[in-house]
């Protein structure tokens, strides 16, 4: 599906919560660069991904507003007008979602359904893409994983997801509002975290590489797939513009799936060059961890015509050209 992006954002109020984290700042810079009118609201937790030098050099073509998705009085100010809200403010972690429940069912929960609540009160026309997450399914009952696979999460961020992910649909299909949830695979890419795991573990592997250090894989025989994060960004956008995808649920997925000693070896190549140890897998991961899994993405494909298009090796080498310039701005 061809759709001139520029045409269709031009001018047109997009407030994005997650702002200044890693999907957040660079769907922020791609629609800056369409000319919309983008509002960006982060809490800057140190925790949850958010650095203001994810929008160095587009500062001065959009507004940031430092404030917390679970403060209803900043919210309403802030929805009233906008035309698109893309809605990827949460917490990533699953370790710390283990050990911080109540913390997690506040974000990824309870402002779910505030953000929603506040949509609906004033602005039920604002157009609703929420980011959740292929965690959701847990352990895969068959490969690759389409929407109809059942849904049961191995920890409490994945439960929470789903949740926020249902508020979504609920409020298309009892209210008429035009909200949509995109299930995102392992997303990867310039701007992502690499301080530590929180993210993903391919930010620190792409850490670790830069500073010329060996990193760990553990396991190496999981199959995973990935999307590059201007992959992403283009099933946002469409999901946004088309009428097909009220009230639906899409998987994302990439080019192909991969072991993760395959993916190592990828990077190291796309590097020229590094190490790594292949590891046991660490107990308290073992116990979340959800084996093999890749997507079926022909649902989003078939009604908006998404599909990945970034080869695998090439958006390694341009994850690894980033950093080598900027690593001390992420660490």
């Amino acid at each position: 599906m061809s759709v001139d992006f520029q045409s269709e954002f031009k001018n047109k109020k997009v407030l994005i919560t997650g702002g200044l984290g890693f999907i957040g700042s660079n769907l922020a810079r791609r629609l800056a660069g369409y000319g919309a009118c983008v509002t960006l609201i982060d809490s800057l937790v140190p925790e949850y991904g958010g650095n203001p030098y994810n929008i160095d050099g587009i500062e001065d073509k959009l507004k940031v507003n430092i404030a917390d998705v679970r403060d209803e009085r900043s919210l309403r100010a802030l929805v009233k007008g906008q035309e698109f809200l893309f809605n990827l403010a949460g917490q990533t972690s699953h370790l710390d979602s283990m050990e911080n429940p109540f913390t997690d069912l506040e974000i990824n929960c309870r402002s779910q359904l505030l953000i929603l609540e506040v949509c609906r009160r004033h602005n039920p026309g604002v157009r609703i893409v929420f980011a959740s997450t292929r965690q959701i399914y847990g352990k895969p009952q068959y490969l690759p994983v389409d929407e109809k696979h059942i849904v049961q999460p191995v920890d409490v961020n994945g439960i929470n997801k789903m949740a926020g992910e249902w508020y979504h649909v609920l409020y298309s299909k009892v209210y008429g509002m035009h909200a949509t949830a995109l299930r995102l695979t392992n997303t990867i890419g310039p701007r992502m975290r690499v301080k530590d795991a929180r993210q993903t573990f391919v930010g620190v592997w792409v850490r670790l590489l830069t500073e010329g250090k060996p990193f760990e894989v553990w396991g190496g025989e999981q199959l995973r797939d990935f999307t590059f994060v201007e992959d992403a960004i283009g099933a946002f956008l469409l999901a946004a513009l088309s009428d097909k995808a009220q009230g639906q649920v899409f998987n994302l997925g990439g080019e192909k799936a991969v072991s993760l000693k395959d993916l190592a070896e990828l990077l190291v190549r796309a590097n020229g060059g590094g190490r790594y140890e292949i590891k046991h897998f660490p107990e308290e991961r073992k116990r979340i961890d959800i084996g093999d899994y890749y997507a079926d993405f022909s649902s989003i494909r078939a009604a908006l015509g998404w599909r990945p298009s970034t080869p695998l090796e090439a958006g390694l080498g341009g994850i690894l050209e980033f950093y080598r310039k900027n690593l001390p701005h992420y660490l």
